[in-house]
């Protein structure tokens, strides 16, 4: 599998707000990767989510 490749250029008007828990270390995680990628924290998110949804396996 292709790992995620974070990019800096993807933005979308078609969004929805919505609460979630994220655990302290994977907050740390994601927050690090937007501040190198200088990119928000949702915008990393919402990649993460995409990359595992578009690779998830469905037996």
């Amino acid at each position: 599998m292709e790992k995620l490749v974070i990019k800096n250029n993807l933005k979308s008007n078609d969004t929805i707000t919505r609460t979630i828990r994220i655990g302290g270390k994977t907050f740390d995680r994601i927050n690090q990767l937007a501040e190198k990628n200088n990119i928000s924290f949702n915008s990393v998110i919402n990649q993460i989510i995409e990359y595992g949804l578009n690779n998830l396996r469905e037996d």
